[in-house]
């Protein structure tokens, strides 16, 4: 009997099987599809890898600000999709260098429990002393008549060798987000159409407004408040009905769609009496406990925000407790990302989360149009802002839009792990000129006494 049996081999499964047999515990993973899941494969790596392309087409435009006249003089995505394949190949090959090197065996086939304790591959039945399951999240197509033939997968953009004409992005999360910054970089003409107030609906809203106003700036029609009716053939193209107090038709030639749904169908859950969350994603507690003892859910398939960094985190919590720990998981300590241009990066309560939980708030903001390096380098748009706790100085929140806001949330991140308030913060000491003196300058601001700022 194994001590711990991981189902899924993505970045959360990955992780949790290794943090197990750091533990000393005999684990196996039992992986269908590939090692690296949908972030290695389909997801984190290969978008970025394309948004890098779309930030170097950007640069090269600004280049004449500099005094440098340049030409593009094609645009070869055949070598964009290769090189994400190749990028992709390499982690799969070192993840499962890895696995093998701390001990964990990898089972290839398709895992259904069988109890708590028993989990059947392709007919064989491996039995373990506690359960992880981190089978992840695949695309979830809505049922919308005439979508079927028009439709686009953020699958298949990272696979494009051609960039449709025109594009219907619907929805207005991340992933929507993000592609539809890629495909406006490559030349289409792109629509996005939400049927929420406004995109980014979980951010911050004065995040939410910067990126809107910037990828309304790249030529993104963004339009809020509207749903997706009905998709018509018309041509060679689609019309599309999208409903609302200001109802439009849009005609394009494909219609993107990348929501996803937890995968937990069909893995006997129900017949091991894990109990589910209404959107099919499994019910934990903060040790990431399902309803049956011994068997631990993370990442997509318990919720997980779709966050490739979500899943890895919980996949330790989940590993330990597996091993007779007693780790709990933070989900206010995640950080949350958008590698358009300009970026996002975020942790933490938003201005209207904060207020809604009763915190007389101070907040500090402070524009990247001052910074000394955003300047030099002619890459001003956006800002940070800090929410704390007006009495006691605790950090509730950071919000960043602007050039590097990926890596500038990691501060974020740390400093209300460390439990440091925004006076901490405001107090500490960044190189000159850098991005990352605007933390500090937001921190001053939310404290009252912003140095480079008019005063109130």
């Amino acid at each position: 009997m194994k001590d711990v049996i991981v189902i899924g081999g993505g970045s959360g499964g990955y992780a949790g099987a290794i943090r197990a047999a750091q533990l000393g515990g005999s684990v196996s993973l039992v992986e269908a599809a590939e090692i690296g899941g949908t972030c290695v494969n389909r997801g984190c790596i290969p978008t970025k890898i394309w948004l890098r392309a779309a930030y170097l087409l950007h640069s090269a435009r600004l280049a004449e600000a500099f005094g440098i006249q340049m030409s593009i003089e094609q645009q070869n995505l055949a070598k964009v999709v290769e090189r994400t394949k190749g990028v992709a190949g390499d982690i799969r090959m070192g993840m499962e260098g890895l696995l093998g090197n701390n001990g964990v065996e990898v089972i290839r086939g398709r895992a259904v429990l069988k109890s708590p304790r028993e989990v059947s591959v392709e007919g064989k039945v491996v039995e373990g002393k506690s359960i992880i399951i981190a089978t992840g999240s695949s695309l979830s197509i809505p049922d919308i008549p005439g979508l079927a033939e028009a439709i686009m997968t953020s699958d298949q953009v990272l696979e494009m060798t051609e960039v449709p004409a025109s594009v219907l992005v619907w929805g207005g999360g991340p992933v929507e987000v993000e592609m539809a910054a890629v495909l406006n970089s490559f030349g289409a003409t792109v629509s996005l159409a939400t049927n929420e107030r406004r995109i980014l609906p979980r951010e911050d809203h004065d995040s939410s407004q910067r990126i809107t106003q910037m990828l309304k700036e790249q030529g993104i029609d963004i339009m809020p408040r509207l749903t997706l009716e009905s998709v018509k053939k018309s041509g060679k193209q689609f019309e599309c009905e999208l409903a609302g107090s200001k109802g439009k038709t849009v005609t394009v030639d494909r219609v993107l769609i990348s929501s996803r749904r937890s995968n937990t169908a069909g893995i006997g859950l129900e017949e091991a009496g894990v109990q589910l969350n209404a959107d099919g994603s499994i019910l934990v507690n903060e040790a990431l406990q399902t309803s049956v003892s011994g068997i631990y859910a993370i990442g997509d398939a318990a919720g997980g925000w779709m966050l490739s960094h979500a899943a890895s985190s919980m996949a330790i919590v989940g590993a330990e407790n597996a091993m007779g720990g007693k780790s709990t998981f933070s989900s206010r300590l995640v950080p949350r990302g958008l590698w358009t241009i300009p970026e996002l990066g975020a942790v933490g309560l938003t201005e209207e989360e904060a207020e809604k939980e009763g915190f007389d708030l101070a907040v500090g903001v402070f524009p990247n149009s001052i910074n000394g390096l955003a300047m030099c380098r002619n890459e001003m748009s956006g800002a940070t802002k800090i929410i704390s706790d007006a009495r006691y100085g605790e950090i509730l929140g950071v919000h960043i839009v602007g050039i590097n806001a990926t890596e500038l949330a990691g501060e974020a991140v740390l400093a209300m792990q460390l439990e440091a308030t925004a006076g901490d913060l405001a107090r500490s000491i960044r190189m000159h000129p850098t991005y990352s003196e605007v933390v500090v300058d937001a921190a001053r601001d939310a404290e009252g006494w912003a140095l480079y700022l008019p005063k109130r």
